[in-house]
């Protein structure tokens, strides 16, 4: 009987060895389905597209709504492409006398601009209860009472749903949603400017919301400079010239919203159950909401009405090497399904990419020395653990800048009223300019993952030159074919020129003291500050940071108190004019509470930003940007940071993934090789079963005394009672 015992314990540690992966968290249902798994660490806060403005929200609404354009997925810059719709827009512009205008004509000019959209017809939306009908035609969903509601907790509990083709009157709905005074887009005050009608419409709307304390028909309200052409066909009026536009069409705030879905939501009893758009997303993209749990999980699947565009086919020969291309003209997307796990911690979010459990993950500075090495040229690459594992290392430069900004209404930094107290000031910003090392810093603090910035636009956006064209002339200088920094002693001379040889005033004698206005976390962190004071006393002058909570350090910025401030901007859209906007004189903070932090003011360059911003790219815009950034390298209103890389890794089973922060609707073109990575899970979450085996011998060593004595007792006490 022990022996059957032993026996049976050690067939189950056997038996174990063989089954699946012990720790593998999924469901075992999942195992063979076409799934990506990937990892979210901050709940989105919004899903309704006309108040989503953060990345964590951009995660899943890009894959859910399609606005009228896209990006491409592989060209490099950035080049808008139809997404919903049939055609790139029609732009017409028009002088105050409504005469139309050529495309070249002075944004000057321009009293309107008309863009005329045509969508492609055949779209449909996902299946949704808001769709659903009676036998009658009319909607299955609508005037639900408390008892309707009863047990509904999700939209999985509507057992009908419907669907209908997309049209050009869904846009407009969805543009009217801008001025709904209950759901606070941000953008409306941008689109207010250009879109003159929003304002009159939010007043009205507001007035009903008064009135009315549940759904508002929007389709009852007219926006003026918004109609409707025909079933498939919208136009909007801008007014003068805007061509930035285009690229907010990219976004979904101008993606469409069926009436039906406002509807559907607003009845009474909705909103307690989070049955509200801020939830549950209603779009005709690849992929469609199936689970939302923001604490936890959250699912998409997809949408099986997706009409299947095809993967794209041009690419340049670094695509092609890289694979991107192999996919082309299959229909998309290629997932089934995509899980998000919330993970609020770096190392299990780490372990379990390293497991074959995520198939992609950031690089962060706790993991960073296990992902990568610097090679003796200073470029990173994977390390050995990585590429013995077949991962992937991604890099690209993300379209931000990071600078160090002079607040120029400070008479030390600024310079002041005087033509010769401003030209002191100068070089003094170009001597602090050239003597903070900004390469220094990013391999120090950033483990190398930023390009030095020359100027505000970041590489990849039309206007940043390439080369010895590119470079900062007043802190670099082109030798051997690449930028190499000016000395210190360069910076020196320039502080000498500037009045303050050797750090100190050279009428007063008095000690050159710079500040720096910061918030804990900033680059007020000690070492960080150790590491600019380090720099600044290589040049003998004083520095001071002063920290302070952050609603002091932005009452500082808008009052226009600070000296030296750390500033960063993302790009909203691929365009020179909103990085170049940041020194546009009229966008001063102090002045205009515009977001020229600096309070930056050039006529010239003010003159040529007037002109710049209405121009389309080509070589008459570029010459005006080469001027612009000239004027700021000679002014040094900042001290140009960075531009950050992201670092992205992936297993080797991931196809099809191009890095790139303006492209957001990224998952329609990935694709997971099933098999590899099964294989590969299996083979790294190999159980370890050799301690299970070790308790077992320590079961017998410990036990089989005691079970031998008890059968030798058992044994004599049954022969001495036979006798």
């Amino acid at each position: 009987m022990f022996s059957r015992a032993c026996l049976l314990l050690l067939s189950c540690v056997l038996l174990a060895a063989c089954g699946q992966v012990w720790n593998d968290p999924y469901p075992v249902a999942e195992r063979d389905q076409n799934v990506m798994y990937t990892a979210f660490t901050d709940r989105p806060k919004h899903l309704d597209p006309v108040q989503s403005y953060s990345e964590d929200e951009a995660a899943f609404l890009y894959q859910i709504y399609e606005p009228p354009l896209q990006y491409h997925y592989l060209k490099r810059p950035y080049t808008l492409i139809p997404g919903s719709a049939a055609q790139l827009p029609v732009v017409r512009r028009y002088d105050a006398r409504g005469r139309e205008l050529p495309a070249d004509a002075p944004a000057g000019r321009v009293a309107r601009s008309e863009y005329e959209i045509r969508i492609t017809p055949g779209i449909l939306y996902q299946p949704h209860p808001a769709f659903a009908k009676a036998d009658d035609g009319s909607p299955r969903y609508l005037e639900l009472g408390p008892e309707d509601l009863e047990g509904v907790r999700g939209l999985g509990d509507f057992p009908e749903t419907g669907t209908r083709e997309l049209e050009a009157g869904d846009f407009v709905h969805q543009i009217k949603r801008l001025a709904h005074p209950r759901l606070h887009s941000p953008i409306f005050e941008l689109m207010a400017e250009y879109i003159p009608g929003l304002k009159g419409l939010q007043k009205r709307l507001a007035d009903e919301a008064q009135r009315n304390p549940g759904w508002i028909d929007l389709t009852a309200h007219a926006l003026p400079g918004v109609e409707v052409v025909d079933r498939h066909t919208y136009r909007i009026t801008l007014k003068g010239a805007y061509p930035q536009f285009l690229y907010w069409l990219s976004m979904p705030f101008f993606a469409p919203v069926p009436p039906e879905a406002d509807r559907f939501f607003g009845q009474s009893g909705m909103a307690e159950r989070n049955l509200t758009l801020d939830w549950w997303p209603i779009g005709t993209g690849p992929f469609m909401l199936a689970e939302n749990n923001p604490n936890a999980r959250m699912v998409l699947v997809r949408n099986p009405n997706y009409r299947g565009d095809p993967y794209p086919c041009e690419g340049d020969a670094a695509d092609r090497d890289a694979g991107l291309l192999a996919d082309c003209g299959k229909p998309m997307p290629f997932l089934d399904k995509v899980v998000f796990s919330r993970e609020r911690e770096g190392i299990p979010y780490w372990n379990k990419f390293l497991q074959g459990y995520y198939d992609a993950s950031g690089v962060s500075s706790e993991n960073f020395d296990q992902a990568v090495n610097m090679s003796s040229q200073g470029e990173v690459v994977l390390s050995d653990d990585m590429v013995e594992r077949g991962i992937e290392l991604l890099t690209s430069v993300s379209p931000s800048v990071f600078y160090l900004g002079f607040n120029m209404l400070d008479p030390v930094v600024g310079g002041g009223d005087t033509a010769a107290g401003r030209e002191r000031a100068r070089k003094l910003r170009q001597a602090i300019s050239v003597a903070l090392d900004m390469e220094e810093f990013v391999s120090i603090f950033l483990n190398g993952r930023g390009v030095p910035a020359m100027h505000p636009i970041p590489p990849g956006i039309f206007g940043a030159r390439d080369g010895e064209a590119g470079i900062n002339p007043v802190v670099y200088e082109w030798r051997d074919g690449k930028a190499v920094r000016r000395s210190k002693d360069v910076a020196r001379r320039l502080l000498a020129e500037a009045g303050y040889p050797d750090g100190r005033d050279a009428k007063t004698g008095e000690p050159l003291i710079i500040n720096l206005d910061t918030t804990p976390g900033g680059l007020g962190d000690k070492a960080r500050s150790d590491w600019l004071a380090k720099q600044f006393r290589e040049l003998g002058v004083q520095f001071v940071v002063r920290p302070t909570d952050y609603n002091r350090f932005q009452d500082k910025i808008r009052e226009g108190n600070a000296q030296l401030f750390f500033f960063g901007w993302n790009a909203d859209y691929p365009d020179p004019e909103n990085m170049l906007f940041l020194l546009h004189g009229p966008q001063a903070k102090v002045r205009e509470s515009g977001q020229n932090a600096a309070n930056y003011q050039n006529d010239e360059y003010d003159r040529l930003f007037e002109q710049m911003k209405g121009m389309p790219d080509g070589p008459e815009r570029q010459k005006i940007i080469d001027r612009m950034v000239a004027i700021l390298q000679h002014d040094a209103p900042w001290i140009f940071g960075f531009h950050p890389k992201a670092y992205s890794l992936q297993h080797g089973w991931v196809e099809n993934r191009k890095p790139g922060s303006m492209i957001r609707n990224t998952l329609k073109y990935q694709r997971v090789d099933l098999e590899r990575r099964q294989a590969l899970r299996a083979q790294w979450n190999q159980p370890v079963v050799w301690p299970l085996g070790l308790v077992a011998l320590l079961f017998v060593v410990i036990v089989a005394p005691a079970f031998l004595h008890y059968r030798r007792r058992e044994r004599a006490t049954g022969v001495g009672g036979a006798a």
